[in-house]
């Protein structure tokens, strides 16, 4: 049977050395680093991870001119390590099995519209709109696990060339391999599902014209600006 109109293309992110990794779901958690827990308000001995989506479609690739978000005046940046799925599960029970789980990984940014997100959070109303907006998670080229050194690495965000944040990625509260096994607890993994892993502090506003460079060890980067 044929479609009525023509389907959407499938989301894709480029892979180094040549290449694209179609994009299924996007996952992301919050309150992933002490310092930005307490940043937001919160206790990170007290406040647990916090899991919400985002589309697939609001992945936009590295270099892209992105349009400031509609429907805000507080667009914020949150650079992230972003992990991608090769395969998936259930209830994933141990670590090793959650690590044979990973692809690749990427740096990606966690675009938030800040204004939308406090008024959810004070009326105790999902994160839907300050989070799953168009060109809302901006992603970096994947580079594959086995290229990819993440031991000792730090993540750095830069806006027009001044630093904002910087941090050792062993600061997570939860170790990648943790996050997967929770989320598996909660939905089913399937190969190319991105895991956005949390934002350490240092997050603040953006502006048009502004330009993003989010590094994280000598491997993985992203690069785009807001117009």
């Amino acid at each position: 049977m044929s479609f009525v109109f023509d389907p959407p293309p499938q989301p894709t992110v480029g892979v180094k050395g040549g290449g694209l990794f179609p994009v299924r779901r996007i996952f992301c958690i919050g309150r992933n680093y002490a310092d930005h827990v307490r940043e937001m308000g919160g206790d990170p001995k007290s406040s647990p991870p916090v899991f919400f989506t985002k589309p697939a479609d609001a992945v936009a690739p590295g270099g892209a001119e992105i349009p400031y978000a509609q429907a805000t005046t507080n667009l914020h940046f949150e650079g992230e390590l972003v992990v991608a799925l090769k395969s998936g599960g259930k209830d994933i029970a141990s670590e090793d099995d959650a690590n044979a789980l990973i692809y690749g990984y990427a740096a990606g940014c966690d675009l938030t519209r800040r204004d939308h997100q406090t008024r959810s959070k004070d009326a105790g109303a999902p994160w839907d709109t300050a989070k799953g907006f168009d060109n809302s998670a901006p992603v970096g080229v994947i580079v594959p696990a086995d290229a990819c050194d993440l031991e000792n690495a730090r993540l750095r965000t830069f806006v027009n060339d001044e630093q904002r944040q910087d941090a050792p990625l062993d600061q997570m509260i939860w170790r990648i391999p943790e996050i997967i096994v929770a989320l598996s607890q909660q939905f089913e993994l399937k190969p190319g599902d991105l895991i956005f892993t949390g934002t350490p502090e240092g997050v603040g506003p953006l502006l048009p014209g502004d330009k993003i460079n989010i590094s994280i060890g000598d491997t993985l980067s992203l690069e785009f600006s807001i117009v």
